[in-house]
């Protein structure tokens, strides 16, 4: 169901402030939107985080080690910029280990993931338990909110996951899978499109489930959004590739609103390290799929998610990933160390990598990544790109993205802050890229 904000949950705020932090996916930042609605509906302002603030949410991640400590770096800037505040940390890293967040200085009230959507409630008690966590959840929809200040909304239709990637503890702090009815999803997006929002992505844990999770085509859905008047662009979140079909291509290609920018997991470029990852495609099943988004999309931005030192990764198998992705037409690279989480099934194997020849991979990955982003980038030279911009920066230069997902800087002295404009792209210039409008 889709969270429901009723007004007289809270008692009178008297301008009180809430400032916000997200960690991790696009899909928390989501759910932030919809929680972050819910404030402002109850006279609450927003200011920045670090900021003084009756209120501090921090909506968390999980995936890494990375991702727990900054969280716990979070709770300790909250707590000294508003000591007399109450600090909610909530999210999947909550859902993970609420007894070690709950015993922090300045943490009032750790709420789980399904939990975090009864905040009001909770922040309304006079009395009551710090650590909220329920192991039976519903499925909330939530999508980015006008009050964010962001200009490409985020609109949640699946969460959780049936998969049992050996590495991954996300089934464990989200559940099994769960989805929204497309006609909920029209609703929303209905909405959203009536905030003044041009570009929607759509969001989940893995969205290539949604079909097998609600029993409605994930291609069904796209066609119909794809049909709304005042949706201009339109994207798809992360994707498995083995949950890409032609039908699904074939409905995003039929459409000049759905972008060429695909984000589709990797992992691994070797077929030992994905068997033992428990990953349900093959390199061949990947090319595969790869080939066919190009085809289909000949200019696409195409992201990967990349884990360097899985448990028994040899030099070899790491050398057998650089190959691929350093063949494949991928252009941003979005790479990680492996990271032993605690009940997963790599954590009890043997092998693991030690920490720096972990570091030293990841290095030579991100530099592969950087050096094919500024190629696929120069490339954009000459040519011209619809670009919704999103803010200026100190430089005075707007920057947006392009259908492709590049970064383009613009001069003007209009406001272009959610307007997308046709953009001549000039000049490739220290790693940037330099636009003028056309008129």
């Amino acid at each position: 169901m889709w969270l429901t904000v009723e007004n007289n949950l809270v008692n009178s705020t008297d301008n009180k402030k809430v400032s916000f932090h997200t960690l991790g996916c696009r899909l928390n930042f989501s759910e932030t939107g919809t929680i972050s609605q819910g404030f402002v509906d109850r006279g609450y302002e927003i200011v920045e985080f670090g900021e003084q603030a009756d209120v501090t949410f921090i909506n968390t991640c999980t995936v890494t080690d990375a991702a727990d400590s900054t969280c716990r770096n979070l709770i300790r800037k909250a707590y000294k910029a508003s000591p007399d505040g109450k600090i909610v940390v909530a999210g999947c890293y909550a859902q993970m280990d609420a007894p070690k967040i709950a015993k922090m200085t300045g943490v009032d009230l750790v709420l789980g993931t399904s939990e975090k959507y009864k905040v009001f409630d909770y922040l309304n008690e006079e009395e009551t338990d710090a650590i909220h966590i329920d192991k039976s959840v519903d499925f909330y929809g939530a999508a980015t909110s006008s009050v964010d200040g962001h200009t490409r909304s985020f609109l949640k239709i699946q969460d959780g996951c049936n998969y049992v990637c050996s590495f991954c503890i996300i089934p464990f702090a989200r559940g099994r899978s769960k989805a929204v009815t497309i006609e909920s999803a029209i609703t929303e997006a209905k909405k959203l499109l009536s905030q003044g929002f041009k570009e929607i992505v759509l969001t989940g844990v893995n969205i290539g489930e949604y079909e097998s999770t609600s029993g409605e085509k994930l291609s069904d859905l796209v066609k119909e959004l794809l049909a709304l008047d005042g949706l201009e662009r339109l994207r798809l979140a992360s994707v498995e590739p083995n949950t890409i079909t032609d039908e699904l291509l074939e409905v995003m290609k039929s459409s000049p609103k759905f972008l060429d920018h695909f984000h589709i997991p990797l992992q691994s470029g070797d077929d030992t390290i994905l068997t033992n990852m428990r990953r349900k495609y093959s390199v061949d099943d990947y090319k595969r799929i790869i080939n066919k988004i190009i085809t289909a999309f000949p200019n696409a931005g195409i992201g990967a998610d990349i884990i360097c030192g899985f448990p028994g990764e040899t030099d070899e198998n790491f050398q057998n990933t650089f190959n691929l992705v350093k063949e494949l037409p991928i252009t941003h690279f979005h790479v990680f160390p492996y990271s032993k989480r605690k009940n997963t099934m790599a954590g009890k194997m043997d092998d693991h990598i030690q920490h720096p020849v972990k570091k030293q991979r990841v290095k030579t990955l991100i530099m592969l990544g950087d050096a094919k982003l500024n190629m696929f980038t120069e490339d954009q030279v000459g040519s011209n790109s619809e670009v919704l911009f999103e803010r200026e920066n100190k430089e005075g230069y707007w920057e947006g993205y392009t259908t492709n997902f590049v970064r383009v800087f613009v001069k003007s002295s209009q406001n272009l802050k959610n307007q997308i404009i046709n953009v001549q792209l000039t000049e490739f210039k220290d790693n940037k890229l330099y636009g003028e409008l056309i008129n």
